[in-house]
């Protein structure tokens, strides 16, 4: 399989297995406690990859494992107190499902046509399987009072949390990128890179809640750990494809090929935890070198990235790949450098400083 973690993590964010089953994980916001210590959402899918072939036998993977298992641990890197459970996107050649989770309890139904999630509970009435014990708890809780079938994410949602995450913003914005007509892989990378509002202004510190797919860290108290750190278009099904920016900020990124079956770009999608001679490290110091002057920066090696990324979609040679990951790396060098040969002093101000 592929997967894409961070470093000091076991489980995934998001990956692909070589049956075609693809998962990704949100971070949702509850009203149940979580626990000390337990099995991350990042952990959940990590084991469904390992253990399901179909989307709904990684559904079942997931809740088995959450009857046996608490949900919970460490899910900050820094912030060791950061704690939330998680919703799950799973796909295959046949059928997708939306699953999503309060501790031990779940809901989960089938998804269709163009879809997209974020970090909101989102599945109400309209459930078609859900923990026997969920409606009975809600109750039992106070969470909900009302009669008849149980509304799951009205029950367990964090209303404070949904405003502040900017969950159902960020849902209508990727939904609306996503719809576009044109080549499905064209149509993704866009929305994958897309700051939001373009026509507004577009500018990575616009907002103060998280509401674009493509994040740079900037404004407390929401935005300060809002950061794309990586991205990832997959096609499902018996002959997977897998892309990857393996970096942070997909804007100024380039999408790179990666076989499912065998591995043959060794580490060229490895980081460590501190700054290193990685590939996500020299973007990194890019990315920061152009948000220090947006303005001036935003279109760096734009014709470039849309050439590297026209041979990432079409090669579908492995042995070709590896040759992709290091010309990127290459080209990360040479941009850098120019933006210091060519580019403006940084502006002063809040963003600027920040970063």
């Amino acid at each position: 399989m592929v997967i894409s973690r961070p470093a000091w993590m076991w489980g995934a964010e998001m990956g692909v297995n070589e049956r075609g089953l693809a998962i990704t994980n949100e971070a949702v916001f509850t009203r149940v406690p979580v626990a000390e210590q337990g099995l991350t959402g990042m952990d959940l899918l990590r084991l469904a990859l390992e253990r399901a072939d179909t989307a709904r036998e990684g559904v079942e993977v997931i809740t088995g494992l959450l009857r046996r298992h608490p949900q919970g641990g460490r899910m900050g890197h820094r912030s060791v107190g950061f704690r939330y459970h998680s919703s799950f996107l799973l796909a295959d050649d046949r059928e997708a499902w939306l699953l999503e989770t309060a501790g031990w309890l779940w809901a989960a139904r089938r998804v269709e046509g163009r879809f997209t999630s974020s970090n909101v509970l989102t599945i109400g009435r309209d459930h078609e399987l859900v923990h026997t014990e969920a409606a009975t708890y809600a109750r039992a809780q106070g969470l909900w009072r009302e009669p008849g079938e149980l509304d799951f994410a009205r029950a367990f949602g964090d209303p404070l949390m949904a405003v502040a995450a900017g969950g159902q913003r960020r849902r209508a914005c990727t939904h609306g990128l996503a719809s576009r007509p044109g080549d499905p892989f064209d149509v993704l990378a866009a929305a994958l890179r897309s700051h939001g509002d373009e026509a507004a202004a577009g500018h990575p510190a616009d907002g103060w809640r998280m509401h674009m797919p493509c994040a740079h860290a900037s404004w407390l108290p929401t935005r300060h750990a809002g950061q794309t750190t990586g991205s990832m278009i997959a096609r499902a099904g018996a002959s997977p494809r897998v892309w990857m920016t393996g970096t942070s900020s997909p804007c100024l990124s380039v999408w790179k090929p990666v076989a499912v079956d065998r591995d043959v770009i060794g580490d060229r999608g490895h980081a460590g935890e501190a700054p290193d001679a990685s590939l996500w490290w020299a973007h990194e110091r890019l990315h920061r070198r152009v948000l220090a002057d947006c303005a001036a920066h935003a279109s760096v090696s734009r014709s470039e990235r849309a050439r590297l990324d026209a041979r990432a979609r079409d090669e579908d040679d492995p042995a070709r790949f590896a040759a992709l990951w290091d010309e990127h790396r290459e080209r990360i060098v040479e941009w850098h450098a120019a933006l210091e040969r060519h580019g403006r002093h940084a502006r002063r101000g809040p963003f600027a400083w920040y970063w």
